[in-house]
């Protein structure tokens, strides 16, 4: 047997000594024991469509997303002409956030619907409606043509962004870490991240080719309106990559586990996908954990991806060319470094590289904002680098780490409420925070101190979160790649510290 691939059992641990102390008390073997055929081998071609499916739709979610907070400056002017600087881009920051009102609507009524019909419907259902709002988005008249009602549009436009994106990144993060195996799903979850920020960085590279090529009268006349409009070719494009893929193992295997429940009158908790009471009576301290961490993450997140270029053009008057193009080189450099951070999570734990997020936040976010403020090209990309660091540790594993601490049945769901309650409150107010802090303040430093006391938050978290690095997620049964480390999981059951294989469920327990 070729056993090339799996890493050696570690000495010592909890298993082996409660191996050997129920062989000392003459209790004799487990009661369960797990055999080769429980084992999930993943169909390697159908999660490479996984990967793909939910990578590209996830990049055309953020594009759309991004290319707002690019446009701000714009779209204040556009939307509420007869206001001053200050009040518009109040205005756009705060109708970014509006956004997120929607979200945690999105999240329960998509997450419900996710954990009962299945992740791929849903996901397909999302990227419809961010595609069509961002479209419509693109041909709505501005505040000169029809006055307040041109506002009003445009802020219930991004409510519907708001709750197809509620669903959107829960689902998706629980359909790629269904998809991977135990240990790798750091990894490929972090893929997910990877092609959001790439999602930013396009849309901060077409509206730069746009500035420069059309020059700032026609981008605020007319040109603003085309990221928008692409959204329709590159919805279609998405569309197409989720729609051929199947759901996820795990989801099936739950569903067949709870028709078997239901044939029994057996309402096991793990086994049955749970309504928002449930879930908060269940699982609060999860719920509560991936809320702080979320916030954390997505403050720091948001403050480099959306505020950033208002901040450089409204507080450090840099022209708006300049405010998008510096993030970019950024961007794509921290889209790159994502995957090593989800390797080094499945390497060394997810506590310990999200224990590295946090702190590194707290160290730099003040050199990084004094760097910002120092005026040169140079020391405004270091500071921007310094901020992304950070980032790259935190949001490089939320993907693999929050969708662990829920069970199969009512995972989707559990996502979507914590993550976009956490979002809507936190992430996507953070740049209307940020630039009310600084014109409260009139310190241009200011916002740093709201980043460190989020990540103070964010390290508590930490410290109350069960490690899921290597582990097969809760509710669902092992997952390997190839038949040997199926073979070699079997054989060291007794003596893998990281598989307790009283927890999981077999398919008898729904018999």
């Amino acid at each position: 047997m070729n056993n090339s691939t799996e890493t050696p059992p570690r000495p010592g641990g909890v298993r082996p000594f409660l191996s050997a102390l129920r062989s000392r008390l003459g209790l004799g073997p487990r009661t369960r024991r797990l055999r080769v055929d429980d084992v999930t081998v993943v169909d390697k071609p159908m999660l490479r469509k996984a990967v793909a499916g939910t990578v590209v739709g996830n990049l055309m979610e953020w594009y759309d997303i991004g290319i707002y907070g690019y446009l701000a400056v714009i779209m204040g002017r556009v939307f509420l002409s007869d206001a001053d600087d200050g009040v518009r881009n109040l205005f756009s920051l705060g109708v970014f956030a509006v956004t997120f009102l929607a979200r945690p609507l999105g999240g329960i009524i998509l997450g419900q619907l996710g954990d009962r019909m299945g992740r791929q419907k849903v996901l397909a259902f999302t990227l419809i409606m961010m595609a069509a709002s961002t479209v419509l988005i693109g041909v709505l008249p501005g505040f000169a043509t029809i006055g307040a009602w041109a506002p009003i549009l445009l802020i219930l436009l991004k409510l519907v962004q708001g709750f197809s994106t509620g669903g959107e990144y829960a689902g998706a993060t629980t359909f790629i870490t269904e998809y991977a195996p135990d240990r790798r799903r750091g990894f490929y979850a972090s893929l997910l991240d990877m092609g959001s920020f790439f999602g930013f960085a396009f849309g901060a590279a077409v509206v730069s080719v746009l500035q420069l090529w059309v020059g700032p009268d026609a981008m605020e006349g007319w040109a603003w309106r085309l990221p928008f409009l692409l959204a329709a070719p590159l919805g279609l494009i998405a569309i197409y990559f989720r729609m051929k893929i199947e759901d996820t193992p795990a989801f099936q295997a739950a569903q067949e586990l709870q028709e078997a429940q239901d044939s029994t009158d057996d309402r096991s908790s793990d086994g049955a996908p749970q309504g928002v009471i449930g879930l908060v009576r269940l699982y609060w301290k999860e719920l509560l954990i991936a809320i702080v961490l979320v916030a954390a993450a997505n403050t720091a997140s948001y403050a480099l991806t959306t505020y950033m270029p208002t901040y450089l053009t409204g507080t450090l008057h840099y022209d708006e060319i300049h405010g998008t193009l510096l993030t970019l080189p950024v961007l794509v450099g921290m889209a790159l470094c994502i995957p090593l951070s989800g390797k080094l999570s499945d390497r060394f734990s997810r506590r310990r590289v999200l224990t590295f997020g946090a702190i590194s936040t707290i160290v730099l976010a003040i050199p990084a904002f004094l760097l910002l403020t120092l005026g040169p090209i140079w020391s405004t990309l270091l500071g921007l680098s310094l901020l992304a660091i950070p980032v790259i540790f935190y949001i490089g594993n939320l993907a693999s780490s929050l969708p662990a601490l829920f069970p199969t049945a009512s995972r989707y769901g559990a996502m979507g409420l914590s993550y976009n309650v956490a979002v809507a409150l936190f992430g996507g107010t953070a740049p209307l925070i940020l630039e009310a802090i600084v014109q409260a303040t009139g310190n241009d430093i200011s916002p740093a101190f709201y980043l460190i006391g989020t990540s103070v938050a964010g390290l508590i978290a930490v410290f109350f979160m069960t490690e899921s690095a290597r582990r097969p997620l809760p509710g669902s049964m092992p997952s390997v790649e190839t038949p040997e480390e199926a073979h070699a999981l079997v054989a060291t059951q007794d003596e893998n510290d990281e598989l307790d294989v009283e927890s999981l469920p077999f398919p008898e327990q729904g018999r």
